[in-house]
């Protein structure tokens, strides 16, 4: 079924997302069902904007792909240079000269954001950041994040201009915990010490937010504030993008992280309000008929194959519209499992899916004597 989900993503959903009653101080904003890939709403959320240290989702992607494939296991170190160890911002706090678990560096990425601790993976994984950066682009090609170019492998501010949309971030995101179930949990761990530094993890909605277990936050002038989380209740997972949250009166403070976390906190929880995840059709299930010309019957039932669940706002369920559409000039013969439609699903305010529907018989080419009672009842 998640198969089929995933594939349903790029076959049903309309480009548009759907309008809810929601709004935030972000400059953009993003909500993604992480099931669908759907994009339930969304605020200037497919501008490429500067992603400071969320960018290092993509850094921890081609990490986690080689940790998945077996080219790198958690267990193997990697050297500190210096070009690591003077890495500024927020630090891990790396030795010069000493190895590091990739264990480790995963924790100082994710929960302390270490930039160090990026440097320190990109030469590790690519030789060079350059190469390694060079890996970031050709992935997130590979990945379908059009509004994201790559820079650098930490956030830090270059004038060459790092970008990602919040379109781009979620759907990362999405990847991440799909793709990548085994390596998840490291983004809900609430603190990391390192070199007898405790830090603890920046996601303050971690702990705070009922289901929140990651993402990643980032911050940079230019940014401003932002954050990439994601939280399941039951069956349902939801994905918020927000950046361009600004405090000005608060800079050097840590009142801002506080305000952030509050901020996501609010509007996720709203989400889990506003939408739903709706069983549409079950599998296998007859959704109509379709007419086949010089067929032994005149009609055939149609199914869908595989189960179908939407998510969007409670009050559009109520007017949800079904439409099948059956392919002109069918014809018998017709086989069982055949393609011979699709069927559309509609509400207010959502953008729309549309499934294949296929036969559920077999129908036989009509007789001569069957055509021609056929032809004279015309």
């Amino acid at each position: 079924m998640r198969r089929f989900l995933l594939s349903l993503t790029f076959l049903a959903f309309a480009a548009a997302p759907a309008f809810a009653a929601m709004d935030t101080s972000a400059e953009h904003a993003l909500l993604m069902d992480a099931n669908t890939g759907q994009v339930l709403w969304e605020k200037d959320g497919l501008t490429a904007m500067p992603p400071a240290s969320m960018s290092k989702l993509m850094t921890l992607e081609v990490l986690f792909q080689r940790l998945k494939d077996g080219r790198v296991k958690l267990t193997d170190t990697f050297p500190v240079s210096e070009r690591a160890w003077r890495t500024q911002g927020s630090k891990m706090f790396v030795e010069l000269g000493s190895r590091i678990s990739v264990e480790d560096l995963i924790r100082g990425i994710i929960i302390q954001s270490g930039n160090d601790a990026c440097i320190v993976v990109s030469e590790g994984v690519g030789g060079t950041v350059e190469n390694f950066v060079a890996m970031m682009n050709a992935r997130a090609k590979q990945l379908g994040l059009a509004q994201s170019t790559f820079v650098n492998p930490d956030g830090l501010p270059d004038p060459d201009g790092q970008l990602m949309s919040a379109l781009d971030l979620a759907k990362l995101s999405r990847h991440l915990i799909n793709d990548y179930p085994a390596l998840y949990h490291y983004f809900s761990e609430k603190s990391f010490t390192w070199h007898n530094i405790n830090q603890p993890n920046r996601d303050l909605v971690i702990g705070q937010l009922e289901g929140a277990d990651g993402l990643k936050t980032g911050h940079t002038d230019a940014a401003g504030y932002g954050i990439t989380i994601s939280a399941k209740r039951g069956a349902q997972r939801l994905i918020l993008v927000l950046n361009g949250l600004r405090y000005p009166q608060y800079k050097n403070d840590y009142f801002p992280n506080i305000r952030r976390a509050e901020e996501a906190s609010r509007v996720m929880d709203m989400a889990f309000r506003e939408f739903r995840s709706y069983a549409i059709f079950k599998s296998g299930q007859v959704v109509g008929t379709a007419t086949v010309a010089d067929g032994a019957q005149p009609t055939v039932p149609v199914r869908v194959q595989q189960p179908l669940a939407l998510t969007m706002e409670v009050d559009a369920r109520n007017s949800l519209k079904t439409v099948v559409k059956i392919d002109p000039d069918l014809t018998a013969p017709i086989t069982a499992g055949q393609r011979v439609g699709t069927a559309t699903v509609t509400a207010p305010r959502f953008p729309g899916a549309t499934v294949p529907v296929y036969a559920a018989a077999d129908v036989n080419r009509a007789s001569i004597f069957q055509r021609l009672m056929s032809m004279i009842r015309k």
